[in-house]
């Protein structure tokens, strides 16, 4: 009898267990913003649009055009709903996320500043961060030391991951904090700054598009650093969602066919 009981008792507690991880996973799919984005039929994406080339925005049709783009318009395919990007800037890029502006952002470097306030989901790209001159100064600049003097001025975008870069880097040169809709690298072809950093994946689009720049041979390019989109940070159901997502899209080799009509190459 006392066997019996017991049994019964097992039943009804593993029953309550159930019961209660049933609607608590209710509940938080309820409070996801991946509920949100399925009922609205729309997923809202925070784009800079002033990444060549993952996101740009075509002058000529005023639509964003780019690598992330065509990634984020492929997941919105795959959830069967729209994509509405959302315009924001590198330094607003995070609040963006905290303030329910968007719901991801296309991808941003992983940062444990960002992190602080925002999640992230995993990552499909590496890059890493050169620097940049004028070609008529590349004899000025053999290797990252010869940057950190003083005298050399170094322009960085406000709100980027260079910015911080910067500041680690160069601690004897001077920075120019250069706020977006300009660039950094501006004002180098202006010749108001000597030197500016940004990823390989930019840089190579640069130098192909401005002849008279050119990326100073450094031993190594710092900062190895995975790309991911941004997300509510306490959104676990999302984040999960969209985890598998990208780890399905890898073995399916999206990512890979995506690379290489971009002329793109993953560290």
């Amino acid at each position: 009898m006392e066997l019996k009981t017991n049994f019964i008792f097992m039943y009804f507690l593993k029953l309550i267990v159930f019961i209660a991880v049933f609607f608590q996973f209710n509940t938080l799919f309820a409070e996801s913003r991946l509920n949100t984005i399925l009922e609205n039929g729309e997923i809202r994406v925070g784009t800079t649009g002033d990444w060549n080339p993952m996101t740009m925005k075509d002058p000529s049709t005023n639509d964003y055009i780019g690598f992330e783009i065509e990634i984020v318009k492929e997941l919105a395919k795959d959830m069967g709903v729209k994509v509405k990007f959302v315009p924001t800037e590198w330094k607003t890029l995070v609040n963006g996320i905290v303030s329910n502006k968007y719901d991801i952002s296309t991808s941003a470097s992983l940062s444990a500043k960002r992190a602080l306030s925002t999640g992230y989901t995993n990552s499909y790209f590496k890059l890493a961060t050169v620097p940049l001159t004028l070609k008529k100064n590349l004899s000025n600049f053999n290797d990252w030391e010869d940057i950190n003097k003083v005298g050399v001025k170094v322009a960085v975008t406000l709100g980027t991951t260079q910015e911080q870069q910067a500041k680690q880097i160069f601690p004897k040169a001077t920075l120019k904090i250069i706020e977006s809709p300009a660039r950094d690298f501006q004002e180098v072809l202006a010749g108001r700054s000597h030197v500016h950093i940004t990823s390989n994946i930019e840089a190579a689009t640069l130098v192909e598009k401005y002849p008279e720049m050119a990326i100073i041979p450094v031993s190594k390019p710092k900062y190895p650093t995975p790309l991911a989109w941004l997300t509510p940070q306490d959104d676990q159901v999302l984040i999960n969602y969209l985890n598998h997502w990208i780890e399905i899209k890898k073995s399916q080799g999206f990512f890979d066919l995506m690379m290489n009509k971009y002329n793109l190459k993953s560290l």
